[in-house]
């Protein structure tokens, strides 16, 4: 007769298809060592590697970004300009968020490639290209954005102190980008007015060198009082018809052709242009009677016409682009720094008590299932039955073509 003690060694009693809690608990007592040293032995490896593995050190920079109220002053620069003008401010503000453009700053290639050579990544790193150098830095660093508007940098290195500096350093590397790039509405203004400044003196300038050279070749026919003041007249009429013309390609921009700005915009252009070619047209028989008879009195007319349109284009675009720069001075308070990086005085990496808790959790699991794996195996064996149907699995994994 068989003991009851060895029944686990065999079979449960009953029926094969129950297991009970007292079979499982069976099982896992009969395997205890595999079950309780293996988890031992991961853990106490898994501590010995964590405690090799190199400390990591988090740098952290908080800063503010400028909000979009501060737009205001920009709405309000644009308004005395003509309201045409004062329309596109209305239109563009409140639209780019200013988290999201200066995020996109803080993670462009330019940033990215000044830290590099700045701190020498490059042989820090051991990166054989600049790519693999920004991929490095790009997994080291984390830039998000809070919902209360203020962006938190932060730079994972071994060294705290670099760990700090890299963080303070995204802050320079975007104050000095934001000094270049056309980041304000403001700013945007400014740079197109200044370069529209320049095109203006630049026209300015061969205008006046066209009429020096005409000079100093045959000299230039005197021009009457009358004509003078009909001259100036037209060019001051196309230097606004020139101004209304780039207020209305702005405003096209965001406005449809039902805009009422624009319609209005686009009656005054027809105005203009309506009173340049009366004025045009009535003084065409008076400059033709000026005609010497070398052609010079209406070679004349020309050049004086166009060095006063220049200068009429000149003075109102100089007087618009220090008006854009002082705006842009006033809403150039960009960035603020809230919390400057300091050295961290506790590392971030690795976290060796997880570390120890997940391995050996890992290897408690394993150790689970090896041991009903090992235990289903010996049973399987100790009945003849599915001994056979085992051993046919085995010859039918095999590479090996049994010839019967």
């Amino acid at each position: 007769m068989t003991e009851p003690s060895n029944l686990p060694d065999n079979q449960p009693s009953g029926d094969d298809d129950d297991i009970s809690l007292l079979d499982l608990l069976i099982v896992l007592a009969k395997h205890k060592k595999l079950v309780l040293g293996l988890p031992f032995v991961v853990a106490v490896l898994a501590a010995g590697i964590s405690l090799v593995l190199p400390a990591s050190y988090t740098g952290t920079t908080k800063i503010l970004p400028p909000q979009q109220s501060q737009s205001s002053g920009a709405a309000a620069m644009l308004a005395q300009l003509g309201g045409g003008l004062a329309g596109l401010a209305g239109s563009v503000a409140g639209i780019r968020s200013p988290n999201e453009l200066y995020i996109g700053m803080l993670k462009s290639r330019t940033v990215a490639d000044n830290l590099i050579q700045r701190f020498d990544l490059m042989r820090i790193y051991e990166a054989e290209y600049p790519s693999r150098a920004r991929k490095k830095l790009e997994g080291i660093t984390n830039i998000l954005a809070g919902k209360d508007g203020i962006i938190t940098i932060e730079v994972e290195d071994n060294d705290p102190k670099r760990a700090a500096e890299m963080a303070n350093a995204y802050v320079d590397e975007l104050f000095k980008l934001t000094k270049v790039l056309a980041v304000t509405e403001a700013s945007q203004r400014r740079l197109f007015f200044e370069r529209q400044f320049e095109q203006a003196r630049d026209n300015l300038a061969k205008a006046e060198a066209a009429a020096r050279q005409a000079l100093e070749q045959g000299g230039l026919v005197q021009v009457e009082g009358q004509g003078r003041a009909i001259v100036e007249t037209t060019a001051r009429l196309r230097g606004q018809i020139t101004v209304k013309e780039v207020q209305i390609g702005a405003m096209r921009s965001f406005a449809t052709d039902r805009n009422p700005d624009l319609q209005l915009a686009q009656k005054e252009l027809e105005a203009l242009k309506h009173e340049l070619a009366r004025i045009e047209g009535a003084s065409g028989g008076k400059f033709e009677s000026q005609r010497d008879n070398s052609g010079h009195g209406i070679d004349s007319l020309g050049l004086l016409r166009n060095v006063k349109y220049y200068e009429t284009i000149y003075e109102l675009l100089a007087k618009q682009y220090e008006l854009a720069k002082i705006d842009e001075a006033r809403d150039s308070a960009v960035v603020q720094v809230m919390d400057k990086a300091i050295e961290p005085d506790r590392r971030t990496k690795p976290w060796r008590s997880l570390i120890v808790l997940v391995s050996a959790f890992v290897a408690l699991s394993i150790g689970i299932l090896w041991a009903f794996v090992r235990e289903g195996m010996a049973r399987t064996k100790a009945d003849p039955r599915q001994a056979n149907r085992l051993l046919y699995l085995k010859r039918s994994l095999s590479w090996k073509q049994d010839q019967l």
